[in-house]
Formats: C-alpha cells, sequence, structure tokens
C-alpha cells in the first residue's frame, strides 16, 4: 500500500513538506519553513502532523528556506533518519539553516528584551545553530543526478537536475506495486529554461503519479532579454537622480544571476564602469563561494567562461560587506550605490534597514527581482508603489515610512517555470494522476484547467491519498 499526506505548502506557495508511506517505509519530500506574516510563526511551531521519530529518510529537493528551512526542528523533535541530497545542496543548506538559526535566535533575544519590560515571559526560538548543527550531521549519501539510489528493498530514488537553483532536483521513486514497476515524481521547484549560468531543467522519465509545483501555474514569464534591459533601465534612472538603487535579494541562484547580469551591463557600457554594487547578504557570499565550487551545475557559456578563468560574479566595482559595520556604513551613502541585501521577500535581514534609509527618498529606488508571497514586507511596498495617491507607507521598526521611492517589479528573472514551461514539463510526463502542490490557490486552480488527460488532486493541508 502507498499513501501520500501533505503537510506544508499545500494551496499557498511555502512550506513545503510531504509524506510517502510505502509498505512501512516513510519518506519525507522536503520540510520547509512557512513564510509570510506574523501569524506564520504559529504555523512554523505547530506540529508537522505526523511523528518525526518514526520518518526514516527525508530527500530535499533544494536549499531553499522554504524546502529546507524546518529541518533542525525536525530534528530537535526526534528525527534521526537519513537525509539524503545532491553534494551543492548538501553545501548551500548548511549555509541556509546555520543563518536562519542565528536569525531566529536573534529575534528571540530581541523579543526576551522586551517581554521582560512588560513582565511576560519569553518564548524560546523555534530552533538554534546547535540543532542546525545536529541536522547537518544526518545528511548522508551524496544523490548525483540521474543516478539511483536504493532506500529500501524495490524502492529506488532518482534525481534529476530541476534547473531551479544550484543543487536542485526532481525526485523519482520507484518501486514495486505487485507485479508492475510504478513510479511518483515529486518535481521540487522546476527552473526556468535559457537562463544564464544553470543548466535547463532535465524531465524525469515518465510515472503514473506527479506531485507538482504551480508557483506561476497562471501566468507566463516576460521574456529575460527585456527584463535584462529594464533592470538596466532602472539602474541608470536612480543614477541619473543621484539616489542608492535598493535590491532585495535571494541569496541562492538571484543574487549570483544579478551579479552576472551586472559584470555584462558593466562590460558592454551599458551601466557605467564606476558604478558600486554592494552584495551585503553574509548568507549570499557565502552561497557565490559555494557556487564557484560547483561549475558541474552551469550551461556551457558559463563553463566557458570558467575555462577562460573570467568569475562570472566579478565585476570592477562590487564589494562583499559580511560584517555588520561595513553594512551599517553603506546607510550614509546618500546616493550611487546599487545595494542587495537579503532576505529576498524583505522578512528580515539586512535589507529593511537599507529600506528605512531609502524607501522615503523621491530619487531613491526599489527593485524587486523575485516572488513576493503575500503578507510579506515585499508585497506590501510593491501593493503601496502602485496607489495612486501616493501617500503609502509600510510599517518598519516600529516607523511609519512613506514609500516615496521609485518602485520596479522585473518578473522576468523568476528561477521558477512559468505556465507554459510547466505544462511542456507535465505533458513529457504524460502522468494519471497529477497533485498539485506550492502554489497560490487562483494559479493552482487555473494550471489545473489547462490539464488534460490526467486526474488533477489540489489536497488541503494534513489530507491523506491513498495510491
Amino acid at each position: 500500500m502507498m499513501r501520500l499526506s501533505f503537510h506544508g505548502a499545500n494551496r499557498g506557495v511555502t512550506g513545503s513538506c510531504h509524506l510517502l508511506e510505502l509498505d512501512g517505509l516513510k519518506v519525507l519530500v522536503d520540510c520547509g519553513l512557512f513564510q509570510g506574516g506574523r501569524e506564520i510563526d504559529e504555523e512554523n511551531a505547530a506540529e508537522f502532523g505526523f511523528d518525526p521519530r518514526e520518518i526514516d529518510i527525508l530527500l530535499l529537493t533544494h536549499a531553499h528556506l522554504d524546502h529546507c528551512g524546518r529541518i533542525p526542528l525536525l530534528v530537535k523533535r526526534g528525527f534521526t533518519g537519513e537525509i539524503i541530497a545532491t553534494p551543492a545542496t548538501r553545501e548551500l543548506a548548511r549555509v541556509i539553516l546555520l543563518d536562519a538559526a542565528h536569525l531566529q535566535e536573534e529575534e528571540a533575544e530581541r523579543n526576551a528584551r522586551k517581554a521582560k519590560r512588560r513582565g511576560k515571559r519569553a518564548e524560546a526560538p523555534l530552533y538554534g545553530e546547535l540543532d542546525a548543527l545536529n541536522a547537518m550531521d544526518l545528511f548522508g549519501r551524496r544523490a548525483h543526478y540521474e543516478q539511483p539510489l536504493d532506500l529500501a528493498t524495490g524502492v529506488t530514488a532518482t534525481f534529476y537536475d530541476a534547473g531551479h537553483i544550484l543543487g536542485s532536483a526532481s525526485i523519482r521513486l520507484s518501486y514495486r506495486d505487485g507485479d508492475q514497476d510504478k513510479a511518483i515524481i515529486f518535481s521540487g521547484d522546476i527552473g526556468s529554461s535559457d537562463r544564464p549560468m544553470l543548466r535547463d531543467p532535465h524531465v524525469p522519465p515518465a510515472a503514473e503519479t506527479v506531485v507538482m509545483e504551480t508557483t506561476y501555474g497562471d501566468r507566463d514569464h516576460k521574456p529575460l532579454g527585456p527584463s535584462i534591459e529594464e533592470f538596466y533601465e532602472a539602474i541608470n534612472e536612480t543614477m541619473a537622480r543621484g539616489g542608492n538603487v535598493i535590491i532585495p535579494t535571494f541569496a541562492l541562484e538571484r543574487a549570483q544571476e544579478l551579479l552576472y547580469h551586472l559584470r555584462e551591463g558593466v562590460e558592454s557600457g551599458t551601466l557605467p564602469r564606476t558604478l558600486q554594487v554592494f552584495l551585503d547578504s553574509p548568507m549570499a557570499i557565502s552561497a557565490t563561494e559555494i557556487f564557484r565550487h560547483h561549475p558541474e551545475g552551469y550551461d556551457e557559456e558559463a563553463q566557458a567562461l570558467f575555462a577562460q578563468d573570467i568569475d562570472p560574479f566579478w565585476l570592477p566595482g562590487v564589494h562583499f560587506t559580511r560584517e555588520t559595520a561595513d553594512s551599517m556604513a553603506l546607510n550614509r551613502l546618500s546616493g550611487g550605490a546599487v545595494i542587495m541585501a537579503g532576505s529576498g521577500m524583505c522578512t528580515g535581514g539586512r535589507v529593511r534597514h537599507h529600506l528605512r534609509h531609502n524607501l522615503w527618498k523621491r530619487e531613491a529606488s526599489v527593485i524587486f527581482v523575485g516572488f513576493a508571497a503575500p503578507g510579506t514586507l515585499a508585497r506590501r511596498i510593491i501593493d503601496s508603489g502602485k496607489q495612486e495617491d501616493k501617500k503609502a507607507q509600510v510599517r518598519l521598526f516600529g516607523d511609519d515610512i512613506p514609500v516615496n521611492a521609485h518602485i520596479y517589479t522585473i518578473n522576468g528573472f523568476s528561477a521558477h517555470a512559468d505556465r507554459d514551461e510547466l505544462l511542456a514539463w507535465h505533458g513529457a510526463i504524460k502522468p494519471e494522476r497529477t497533485i498539485l502542490v506550492h502554489g497560490e490557490e487562483k494559479a493552482m486552480e487555473a494550471f489545473a484547467e489547462a490539464l488534460h488527460g490526467t486526474k488533477v488532486l489540489m489536497p488541503e493541508q494534513g489530507e491523506y491519498i491513498d495510491l
């Protein structure tokens, strides 16, 4: 008997977590953080919906926080099984999880000071750095693309390059059902084709069942070329006004891709050679170093650059700011700087400080180049920038900050496949059953309507499906 249950990213985009039970074997695919408004904290701290002590194996599709961010909590609550991921995902997950643990400990400390002043009891962080380190101890076998791994007798897992971020994978589980060989595929997050640096997604072989993401299931992306032009134009316009450019940046893939395009812009003369770019994210800096270690994940163009000893992430005016003091010094820059900082959805990290110092300035710009989940500060700023009365404001560090800066939303940089690419990926597999996850309900329903010749399911949180 095989049974699937769903414990995250059900009719929502974050918190991916799916449990497969097959003849006594319990395999968890991803264990991510829910991201969004303050109410999400309670959702992350809630029970998983299963006993972590009973999970045998955790298969990790990639290292984004909404796919791996609750692994330390899983371990803290009793998981002792094996975690399997690609070599790049393993390295990136270490950076991501330690950073998440550090931020949670810092936030818990701030909240404890506030609670003490109010005479209330302080709450412990979701998990700490020790929990993250304990989780890393459970990473076992390394999954190499298209090389099957035995999970149990008659059950194998094969990872296929998903083209989403470095090390990302779609996972195909094959098993025996009576006298028949069958398979189920977990898509993970599927990347967009023809991107710089990374290879295009590799579609796994056919399977009876697919558990599939639908982040952009209801729309197509703007082509990359015009998006790059719009990106350069936004920077040049801001430089002409004498303002700073703030780019809320995801540390994995997006930061490296933007450095790649900034280098190309300077080399081509589209951007000024004197442009000063600050990557103000210790995690993104560490991730960039890991990207340099794994050229096996790059496409032919990026591999050719490395072969010529050209660093695709370096340009004359780039500065990596690891130290807090150096980050704080950036707030004294009145204009002329491009500041890339996390987090991409502005839910934490250094970008919030840069927004506080620049969002109210009419000469400044904020460029969003990634998905902004409902309830996040990024989404509120984007929505504020659309208001015609220009009296919009957002709350930061207890203050109401006017949104006077120019707000750009450039969707062509998405690391996710768009509607047409998702349909092509699905069509190559031709599953009998398609289970849609990891998408806002509107996008999920629109994508479901476009599917034909397959039984479509859209599970609720905690729902079980017997296969």
